[in-house]
């Protein structure tokens, strides 16, 4: 469990590349999520073109952590044909999370770019993409190693936990 305690937002990266079986690696993670009725909405794309990331990064007001990454992975979920669509948000959360982590484990950096719900940022990003009817964008996950160390936030707090008498 505390591989959960060192994940933490990481939005600037070193230079190197992450190759194509630590990508591999994470999303097989992401792929290991619950997921109501097992119905895995999930579809990614993995982005490394210089100029596909720079364009994606103008499609959210904090996708700048984008255009520096090595690697995007870009986390969709499709929209027909699933047994609980009403789920596949939280489904996706559930995958992003374990990427999110997967990646801690791998010590590298990630951070979670959010474009699900808002269709302000979910279009011009599905243009940029090409991507087809029926997928829409839940995130996008810069991946790459941390520049510098950056700062572990410990969460916890007592005063949110309501013990039944």
């Amino acid at each position: 469990m505390n591989i959960i305690f060192k994940r933490k937002s990481v939005r600037t990266y070193l230079d190197i590349e992450v190759d194509d079986t630590t990508v591999e690696q994470i999303i097989r993670a992401g792929m290991a999520a619950p997921s109501a009725k097992n119905q895995r909405p999930w579809e990614f794309f993995v982005v490394r073109n210089k100029e596909t990331l720079e364009k994606l990064s103008q499609c959210s007001p904090f996708g700048r952590p984008m255009a520096k990454a090595s690697v995007a992975i870009v986390a969709c979920y499709r929209t027909k044909d699933l047994f609980e669509p009403e789920m596949a948000l939280l489904d996706m959360s559930c995958c992003c999370e374990n990427m999110l982590i997967q990646a801690a484990a791998l010590d590298m950096g990630s951070v979670w770019l959010s474009f699900a719900p808002m269709k302000e940022r979910q279009e011009p990003a599905k243009k940029v993409l090409g991507l087809p009817e029926g997928l829409e964008i839940f995130a996008v996950l810069p991946v790459g190693y941390p520049k510098g160390e950056g700062k572990i936030i410990d969460r916890f707090d007592a005063g949110r936990i309501h013990w039944e008498a």
